[in-house]
Formats: C-alpha cells, sequence, structure tokens
C-alpha cells in the first residue's frame, strides 16, 4: 500500500520539532533545521521514519 503524504506539514512540524529543541538547550538541532528545510519530500519522509514520527497524521490519500 501507497500513501500520499502532506510534506508540507510534516516539514512544518519537524521544523517546529528542531527550534524547540534548540530552545531547550540543543544547540545541534540546528543543523538538523537545516537539513529539513532543504531535504527533498522523499527524503523528508525517510529522515521522519528514522526519528520515529507517526506518519499517519500526514496521510492525504491511501493510491
Amino acid at each position: 500500500m501507497e500513501y500520499i503524504i502532506d510534506v508540507d506539514e510534516l516539514r512544518r512540524d519537524m521544523k517546529e520539532e528542531y527550534v524547540a529543541a534548540m530552545c531547550c538547550g540543543f544547540p545541534m538541532a540546528a543543523c538538523d533545521l537545516t537539513d529539513v528545510e532543504h531535504l527533498p519530500d522523499r527524503e523528508l519522509v525517510e529522515l521522519a521514519q528514522e526519528n520515529g514520527v507517526d506518519l499517519r497524521k500526514y496521510i492525504i490519500c491511501q493510491i
């Protein structure tokens, strides 16, 4: 089964998480933030999966 993911919302949420991490004393999150801003959509989804993000929230439709 394949899904169409709302990568714009995923990218926005991941950026918010990294900004929050930076504000909580994890300055290296700035590097991750830069990555998230520039990753192609497919790589962003892969990164989210590697980081344990529940992608069900971002499913637009099933194809």
